[in-house]
């Protein structure tokens, strides 16, 4: 079994809700009898109306989730861009290429949501990945962490080191034998004493880049459970990361893909349309 946790976004009877997350109809009614949803930690069973920013958990089989039900932002012959939901992967059994019948480009981590390009035929797959080596696209993300930030157009150079047993990586000021450097544009959007809401462009793209940076500069995203904290993530009541590519922007394509130069595609955050 599979579990997606997330907050409703409007008020609406639950069955609605589960439905636009990529449920059947049928199924998310096998759900409730079965008693596997819960609402803010309770059981439910009854297709009950629920409330704006109330926590839904569903434990649900990975194969119930429909393509149809995944959000596509644009589509052609050689590429999708869809909105990544929280819970799925981009490669492997049951994973986002698996229902779309689509090639990966673009990785986004299990539980981080967002714009995600994927490819349609091999020749597109091959001009994207020269892209994202050339950094020819760009890609912005929008995070929620801990305490008040002032990032502005903040530019941290560092060095990332990947240990593959742990699935983890580390950040260092300085490099190291196996490390990688690592650039990372920070931006503060909005910030309170307990949260603030930062901007992350990515320069170079490796892995947990984002999510390791702010932990190292003691801002961990809100419900990371690997580089944050288990008591801080229970105070805001969130068990995965508020992460979310929110922007791209495709530049200097000159074969097959050129017709996407200049393009811009946006999706905010649903926790960011809240706000």
């Amino acid at each position: 079994m599979e579990k997606l946790i997330f907050k409703a976004e409007k008020k609406d009877k639950l069955l609605n809700i589960l439905t636009g997350k990529g449920f059947s109809y049928a199924y998310a009614s096998k759900l409730l009898r079965n008693k596997d949803v819960r609402i803010e930690e309770v059981k439910v069973k009854d297709n009950v109306m629920v409330d704006a920013g109330d926590e839904i958990t569903v434990f649900y089989d990975n194969n119930a989730l429909t393509a149809q039900n995944i959000e596509i932002v644009f589509e052609d012959e050689n590429i999708l861009i869809v909105n990544k939901p929280t819970g799925i992967e981009i490669e492997g059994e049951n994973s986002l290429c698996s229902k779309l019948k689509a090639l990966a480009v673009h990785r986004l981590d299990r539980n981080t949501t967002g714009l995600t390009i994927l490819a349609k035929n091999k020749t597109s797959q091959e001009e994207l990945n020269a892209a994202f080596k050339n950094h020819d696209v760009i890609k912005k993300y929008l995070a929620e962490v801990v305490g008040p930030t002032n990032y502005k157009n903040y530019l941290m150079m560092a060095y990332l080191e990947k240990d593959e047993q742990k699935s983890q990586v580390k950040i260092y000021e300085k490099p190291t034998k196996k490390s990688v450097k690592i650039k990372t544009i920070f931006n503060t959007i909005k910030s309170n004493p307990s949260s603030s809401i930062v901007e992350c462009e990515l320069i170079t793209g490796k892995t947990h880049q984002i999510r390791a940076s702010l932990a190292y500069l003691n801002h961990p995203i809100i419900g990371d459970g690997k580089y944050g904290k288990n008591e801080t993530n229970k105070k805001f009541k969130e068990k995965t990361q508020k992460l979310h590519c929110y922007y791209l922007k495709f530049n200097n394509f000159k074969n097959n893909l050129k017709y996407l130069n200049q393009r811009e595609f946006t999706v905010l955050p649903s926790w960011q349309k809240n706000k």
